[in-house]
């Protein structure tokens, strides 16, 4: 089977993308017209992908203004999102509209970490026992191991999880303004050596499953992997009425009902579609994009408060963005971060509450146009059924 062509010398030069797309094309009988328009120095791409052979061009709409109370992000914001749904960004932007009316989105970060969770192999479970009580014994010597592998990796802590004649470690990092998960891999791997030199020849896994990366688990939803994140609104009655043709009773009685579909489906959370706002912004943003799995977990919560107005939150527990490093500094995806205020350094924290109320945004229009029923209407005017 003929392979892939490489250059060893220079595999990011046009040429060698050049080539590889006409071995596409002569291996598929495909004429690959589109994937070779692009603004980018192919240059530029690597330690983001191998055998560049070209761009998926894919539509961006903005939405806003966002109006954000945030301690990291304060003011309004128009919110870059990459989607090929019709009827997505105007829905966002019609929750944008309202939320703004009534005064803007108030975002609180409740907790920071990124993990990564070895797993220690014994005799027996009190052999296991005791190690872990080792580890507790020396925690500063192996923070100060996995810390010098990293400029800006922080170890806070350890979690231990006895199961058998195994205990899984779960190291919690923070890791500035990059997401984190090979930072995190490459301190704990450093801090596994140490522990090694230390106590004693003893087998483990770098990777034991716990810190369930690039997937959802109700340990990172109690635990938080990434940013925890709470946006959250009061919509007046008046508002509510005006603007989506609901009240604030038909809303909170819905979410109601809705909580028990999602309870006997045996959903893992309550949110509406949280997902469709963290995967466009993520990708406008040169996110890992399979952290969506992570990241669009939500827990939503609502009253009708003694006024009759409507208080609506959402709580992302494991929102994983970055401003810096990986795809943020991509030439489209920079651009997105910077129309934000948010590329670089001293940012994530910010990119992290506008991503949350963007999702509180997306929850509140869908909410309203399935009460209204103008949730078909409005797939058939702006999206595929047209």
């Amino acid at each position: 089977m003929p392979r892939i062509p490489r250059d060893r010398d220079n595999d990011y030069s046009e040429d060698a993308v050049r080539r590889r797309r006409d071995f596409i094309e002569e291996q598929t009988g495909t004429r690959l017209a589109h994937l070779g328009h692009y603004s980018v120095d192919p240059a530029t791409l690597r330690g983001n992908i191998e055998n560049f052979t070209g761009v998926a061009q894919m539509p961006i709409g903005f939405a806003g203004p966002l109006l954000v109370n945030g301690e990291h992000a304060e003011g309004e914001f128009y919110v870059p999102m990459a989607t090929t749904e019709g009827t997505l960004v105007a829905s966002y932007n019609r929750g944008m509209s309202l939320t703004r009316e009534a005064g803007g989105i108030t975002t609180t970060i409740a907790d920071d970490a990124m993990q990564r969770a070895p797993v220690f192999l014994f005799p027996s479970a009190r052999e296991a026992r005791a190690f872990g009580e080792w580890v507790s014994e020396n925690f500063a010597g192996i923070k100060a191991a996995a810390e010098a592998s990293t400029s800006i990796g922080k170890l806070r802590d350890i979690e231990q999880y006895a199961a058998s004649r195994m205990l899984y470690l779960r190291f919690n990092y923070t890791t500035g303004d990059a997401a984190g998960q090979n930072m995190a891999g490459k301190a704990t791997l450093a801090a596994c050596h140490w522990i090694i030199e230390n106590f004693g020849r003893v087998e483990y896994y770098l990777s034991g499953n716990m810190d369930t990366d690039k997937k959802h688990s109700t340990l990172n939803s109690l635990h938080t992997r990434g940013k925890r994140v709470i946006a959250e609104v009061t919509v007046p009655d008046a508002l509510l009425r005006d603007r989506m043709r609901v009240s604030a009773e038909q809303l909170f009685a819905t979410r109601r009902v809705s909580q028990l579909g999602a309870l006997m489906a045996g959903s893992v959370y309550n949110g509406v579609h949280p997902a469709n706002g963290v995967a466009a912004t993520f990708i406008a943003t040169g996110q890992d994009e399979a952290n969506v799995a992570e990241s669009h977990a939500a827990f939503t919560y609502a009253e009708v408060t003694r006024t009759g107005d409507y208080y609506y939150s959402i709580t992302l527990p494991s929102l994983i963005v970055a401003t810096y490093g990986g795809g943020t500094g991509l030439a489209t995806q920079r651009e997105c971060l910077e129309s934000l205020g948010c590329y670089g350094p001293g940012k994530a924290r910010k990119l992290a509450e506008i991503i949350a109320a963007t999702v509180l945004c997306g929850e509140l229009s869908l909410g309203a146009a399935v009460i209204a029923e103008e949730w078909v209407s409005s797939h058939e005017h702006y999206g595929r059924n047209r």
